[in-house]
């Protein structure tokens, strides 16, 4: 009977994970390494949990979040090397699964079951295309015959502004009609921090009562506020 009672004692006091947030996933081919769950608090990346990653690349987070925001999973590898070693996503409440491979950590990810990252993702994809048109752009813009050549440089610096201006049309288009997603004012805050103030206030205006009153809905609002 004695045994019986500490055998039930020791399950009751099993300490049950805390967090209405799981991230959970797997990192191929990685042998040895230490793993982190970090967030900026006050401007300052910090660490909220960590695994020591031995003999396979399975690992889970737990935490407690009271709405979508962005976290970061930071691989700390025998390399001593900190570059490209990290994971942006936005974490929220329940399963989020991230798969990644140890060698391409941070540009061969696939992060599912959080709808905000989904719609961060979709806008990525779209504004790296303009990323890379412009990079295109300023190629040929330095190469010595059109640097000869005051007419092209003019209009290849045309082409340039104008796909700036069309990128900052695409993300505020994006918050217009993504007004329900939490992702739209971290979006805007981020990628269209230097659009017109007037139609950073016409998408904040669009989101929805939820996402205005998120962490960075209110963000977005003190931003607005500081430009009046």
């Amino acid at each position: 009977m004695l045994v019986l009672f500490l055998g039930v004692s020791m399950v009751s006091c099993k300490k049950e994970p805390q967090g209405n947030m799981l991230v959970t996933g797997e990192i191929e081919g990685l042998k040895k390494g230490t793993l982190y769950l970090q967030q900026f608090r006050d401007s300052t990346l910090v660490d909220l949990d960590s695994i020591q990653m031995r003999g396979e690349g399975t690992f889970s987070f737990h935490h407690q979040v009271d709405g979508p925001e962005i976290f970061y999973l930071y691989l700390s590898k025998a390399d001593q090397n900190e570059l490209n070693d990290r994971i942006t996503f936005f974490g929220e409440e329940g399963t989020i699964t991230i798969k990644t491979a140890w060698n391409t950590f941070d540009t061969n990810v696939e992060v599912s079951g959080s709808k905000t990252h989904e719609k961060l993702v979709e806008f990525q994809e779209m504004v790296s295309k303009f990323n890379i048109r412009e990079l295109s752009l300023a190629r040929n813009a330095s190469l010595p015959q059109i640097q000869g050549n005051p007419d092209a440089l003019d209009s290849l610096q045309n082409l340039i502004d104008q796909n700036t201006i069309n990128k900052y049309r695409y993300a505020l288009n994006f918050g217009f009609n993504n007004g329900d997603s939490y992702a739209t004012p971290y979006i805007m805050l981020t990628a269209a921090s230097d659009a017109n103030p007037k139609y950073l206030d016409s998408v904040y205006g669009s989101l929805t009562p939820e996402v205005a009153a998120s962490k960075y809905g209110k963000a977005l609002k003190e931003f607005l506020d500081q430009k009046d």
